[in-house]
């Protein structure tokens, strides 16, 4: 950890978070951090195996800094540790046996980075911090199943592998919470007293209301609005298709009428997101690959995705399959037929025929189109295209909310501190509605928006145009696409 140390001392600008900026509160924070360094153990044993961070990756940090202002961890505790070049500071370590794989700091360290890729958007060295974190992840999780016992296992395995890895289940689970929410279960919990009790509050909280009808992909085709562009697979996905059912509706309409038929294959599945970002890239192959098939088997142009979060995942299964010769070849051709539906509208051009929608928007940029995907402009020129529609920029917008998978789970105070600050963000806009383009993220800022008493609506972007489409035929006299 000597290393480590070094940049505490050398670098105090960055320790800090700048000169003349440091509260009695970043000052305690500063003490407490040096005393977890107790908690980087000598090493024991280092990355072995299959899915090891690679050493001309992490080799790559020159340690300049350019990503502490971005990282949202380190914006939150200004701690060099909960930084990306500290994170890979000690990465590093790891590799080079100089830290234990199972230290609790490094584990910790690991568990609370968000996986954003803020740091790579602004890496002026090209560090592709993401192939470095998931595989060390992966180490930290297989070295752990030992240490966890068979219970703790058994719950993983069943949401890691059954849960995500069955939609059928996925959906037979989301409709008993259906018919807990349609009860009125979870508001009496939450009234009662008995969330609290069982320290359940803020998951019952953070629960998507799932919908009346749910995406279910079963081999449809939907025929394209007049001259047709292209084919397209829609991936359904499985929290978008059962809590957000509305939004994967509406995108085929959309996709209609920019011209595309639209497939929804029954061989697809999860993504494989959840799983890669909780470190266990195994069972995220397995997803991939079934994925894959479907693409190769539809005959479709392109593959849609309407989760930033899924979309990031699937562009790079190439990277995921790296290790593998029977499919890196099949994962690469994939990955170059993935676009984002924001990214895709943008190439292809939409239905100019919208309505009028009077609302001031304000957009929340998902982290992993933003950075991971480096979509910036195709979200906002689709926003400006329907009239009467006001976009404001709301400060921060690419920092992270905190929901990033299941992180408000696992890490549920560092992604509170974040909800709060996107939501106090997004109300001082002034805006009627926030327009995102991931689940996350809307179920994230829904919650932060509720606790500061603002009534803000959050919307996916398809949403709003698929409303401004309607309003356009109902003015019109024309029959809405069904």
């Amino acid at each position: 950890m000597d290393e480590q140390a070094d940049a505490f001392e050398s670098h105090p600008e960055a320790r800090y978070g700048g000169a003349g900026r440091m509260s009695d509160a970043t000052v305690a924070a500063h003490e407490e951090a040096a005393a977890t360094l107790a908690d980087f153990a000598p090493a024991a044993n280092g990355f072995t195996g299959r899915d090891i961070p690679p050493d001309d990756v992490f080799n790559r940090c020159v340690r300049c800094g350019l990503c502490l202002p971005t990282c949202p961890t380190y914006v939150e505790t200004m701690v060099e540790t909960s930084s990306p070049r500290g994170r890979i500071a000690l990465i590093k370590s790891v590799a080079e046996g100089q830290l234990d794989l199972l230290s609790p700091g490094f584990m910790h360290q690991m568990s609370e980075c968000l996986d954003c890729r803020a740091c790579e958007a602004v890496c002026p060295s090209g560090v592709e911090y993401g192939k470095l974190l998931e595989p060390a992840r992966t180490q930290v999780n297989r070295a752990l199943e030992q240490e966890r016992g068979p219970i703790k296992n058994f719950v993983r395995h069943l949401l890691l592998h059954v849960l995500f890895g069955n939609l059928a289940i996925m959906r037979l689970v989301s409709r008993v919470l259906w018919l807990v929410q349609r009860l009125g279960l979870q508001a009496f919990a939450q009234k009662s007293g008995l969330a609290r009790l069982f320290g359940m509050e803020k998951m019952i909280d953070l629960a998507p209301r799932m919908s009346d009808t749910f995406f279910v992909a079963r081999d449809q085709r939907w025929e394209a609005t007049g001259a047709k562009k292209a084919t397209v697979f829609l991936h359904g996905g499985c929290i978008m298709a059962t809590a957000f059912a509305e939004i994967d509706f509406a995108t085929v309409r959309v996709l209609q009428r920019a011209g595309c038929e639209v497939l929804a294959p029954a061989a697809q599945g999860c993504c494989g997101a959840i799983t890669v970002h909780a470190g266990d890239m195994d069972a995220g192959r397995e997803l991939a690959k079934r994925n894959i098939e479907a693409f190769e088997q539809s005959g479709a142009d392109y593959y849609i995705i309407n989760a930033a979060g899924c979309g990031s995942t699937l562009k790079e299964y190439g990277h995921l399959f790296h290790e593998d010769p029977q499919w890196h070849a099949r994962a690469v051709r994939f990955a170059a037929k993935v676009r984002d539906i924001t990214e895709f509208l943008d190439e292809i051009g939409i239905d100019e025929n919208l309505g009028r929608i009077e609302a001031t928007v304000t957009y929340q940029e998902p982290c992993h189109l933003v950075h991971a995907q480096r979509i910036t402009q195709a979200p906002r020129n689709l926003l400006r295209k329907i009239p009467g529609l006001t976009l404001v920029e709301m400060d921060e917008s690419s920092l992270c909310c905190g929901s990033a998978g299941i992180y408000n789970l696992t890490q549920p105070e560092m992604s509170q501190r974040l909800m709060e600050r996107k939501a106090k963000n997004a109300a001082a806009t002034g805006a009627s509605c926030c327009a995102t383009a991931n689940p996350g993220c809307q179920l994230q800022v829904q919650a932060g928006l509720r606790r500061e008493g603002s009534e803000m609506s959050v919307r996916h972007i398809i949403e709003l145009l698929d409303e401004s489409y309607r309003v356009g035929d109902a003015s019109r006299g024309t029959p809405a696409t069904p």
